[in-house]
């Protein structure tokens, strides 16, 4: 009988470990995220939740530790190398450029993504196959109405949708959302929590997610991840974390 070689994770991280001044932000955090499986990080303002979606993305470089994209280590790669490599990242503001239109913000992602030259001077109907690409991916978002308006003139829950596009325009493997409701109206969470669930199911994409709003997060996580202090207090299935003595007791006051 043949033995079946396990599964390798979507991405990974290994004793992954972070200080200021000798002070620990991330402290030895071990976790991986499987093929396909969204993960929701959870844990009190300061729990180093923002910190570790930054040592993945390589925005911030680790102490001690590694990180693994689907097998392969990401440990010296820049930020633009880990997105070519599939890795997407949303940030808790807006990452756009403001005084460009919707379209051209797409555009620009889907022409780094295909190795274009990213000069904002050159006419958009010269790069016929990114602005074919950016317009699929802002109709899969819900805004093939706004391509001309500048992307600064949208509304936050608009801008979020932006942001998915753009994501979805760099063919990621595996994302990273951090607190994509920041900002969003509450009429427009429940949308745009849709959205995103579907759209990270359609390409089978790897998700971890920051997020505050827990019904948010209950209604897309397969499984949580708890942050306190720096460390990781638990990674298990909802409802066992949420059951969790020892999460509650971090919690207490704290608003789970």
């Amino acid at each position: 009988m043949t033995a079946v070689a396990p599964a390798v994770p979507a991405i990974e991280a290994a004793g992954l470990s972070w200080s200021i001044g000798g002070a620990p932000i991330v402290s030895e955090v071990t976790f991986a995220v499987g093929q396909g499986e969204f993960l929701g990080l959870i844990g009190p303002n300061g729990a180093g939740k923002t910190s570790l979606l930054n040592l993945l993305s390589g925005l911030l470089t680790p102490s001690a530790g590694t990180i693994r994209l689907h097998g392969q280590t990401l440990d010296g790669l820049a930020p633009h190398q880990r997105a070519r490599a599939g890795l997407g990242r949303t940030f808790q503001s807006s990452d756009l450029f403001p005084s460009l239109s919707v379209l051209e913000n797409v555009r620009l992602a889907a022409q780094a993504h295909a190795g274009g030259n990213l000069r904002l001077w050159r006419r958009a109907d010269r790069v016929t196959r990114s602005v074919a690409k950016a317009r699929t991916c802002l109709e899969r978002v819900g805004l093939s109405t706004r391509t001309d308006m500048l992307a600064g003139a949208l509304s936050h829950g608009d801008k979020r949708k932006l942001e998915l596009a753009i994501l979805l325009a760099t063919e990621p493997t595996v994302i990273l959302l951090d607190e994509p409701m920041a900002g969003v109206s509450a009429e427009d969470v429940p949308a745009l929590t849709e959205l995103i669930g579907t759209l990270c199911a359609e390409r089978g994409a790897s998700v971890i997610m920051v997020e505050h709003h827990m019904h948010v997060v209950l209604a897309l996580a397969n499984r949580l991840a708890v942050m306190h202090h720096g460390a990781l207090l638990a990674c298990d299935k909802p409802e066992t974390v949420m059951a969790n003595p020892i999460v509650q007791s971090a919690y207490l006051g704290e608003g789970l």
